[in-house]
């Protein structure tokens, strides 16, 4: 039968022997993926603000049986980028999965009260420090074994609400730059984008929660939230061979229009 000649699903998502860089990796969706990743072989690093955080998560990787290591890491810095991608090679000496998951979005009162200050923020954490780790470490893997660059943008991207006008511009410049960057680095290196819709990690406690799951009813197929586990099936799919002829691949895990 076909299937005697195909990869069982274990050896699909196996990432025994490779590294992954996950920033914005010390909670949320990040620390999800960053744990399942290496529940899948890989060994990590962790990359976020607060080290302490980052070194959390470490720990757990440890736990797994995977090596780790947590970096400090301002996601809209140039330089930071760079720092981050030589700690990470020197500690590893190679990187083959790269998630871009660092992210902010700050409340505003009024679009006209939107500062230059609060702009360049927002631009710099979402599509600046992406852009700059991604050119570094993508670059590395052109050149080397190849490799997975993971994008994670948001449905702003596609329908920003009138509190996240910058935040939902910068993440469809995520959407290009995927795009863009397939291209650039291929045929070696696959680079697609997660496109998630409201995950109730840490950041929903400060919803109205009750609001929410009204909204949610009429708002989505699947009436409700994603629970932050629920990323990870696309993040395997990306960083393993079972996406091996996907690239330049937006996928929305928002739970469907309503």
């Amino acid at each position: 039968m076909m299937w005697q000649h195909s990869l069982m699903s274990t050896e699909l998502f196996d990432l025994s022997g490779k590294v992954a860089v996950v920033t914005g990796g010390s909670r949320g969706l990040g620390r999800e993926m960053a744990l399942a990743f290496a529940a899948n072989g890989a060994d990590v690093v962790i990359a976020s603000r607060k080290v302490e955080n980052c070194e959390a998560v470490a720990d757990e990787v440890r736990s797994l049986g995977q090596r780790a290591l947590a970096v400090a890491y301002h996601a809209a810095s140039w330089g930071g980028a760079d720092q981050l991608a030589e700690r990470a090679y020197a500690e590893f000496g190679h990187v083959d999965i790269l998630v871009n998951n660092a992210g902010m979005s700050p409340l505003y009162p009024s679009v006209d009260a939107i500062t230059e200050d609060l702009f360049d923020k927002v631009v710099g954490v979402n599509l600046k420090g992406p852009f700059r780790l991604s050119a570094v470490v993508g670059t590395e893997m052109a050149n080397g074994d190849g490799g997975s660059i993971i994008f994670v943008s948001s449905i702003a991207s596609h329908r920003p609400t009138p509190n996240e006008l910058v935040y939902g511009a910068a993440k469809a410049g995520i959407n290009n730059l995927t795009l863009g960057l397939a291209r650039t680095l291929g045929p070696k290196v696959r680079v697609n984008c997660i496109v998630p819709g409201p995950f109730l990690t840490d950041i929903s406690k400060a919803w109205d929660l009750e609001a929410f799951s009204r909204s949610a009813k009429s708002g989505f197929s699947l009436q409700r939230g994603g629970e932050p586990n629920e990323v990870v099936g696309a993040a395997l799919y990306f960083a393993s061979a079972a996406s091996s002829y996907t690239t330049g691949a937006l996928l929305n895990i928002d739970g469907g229009p309503r």
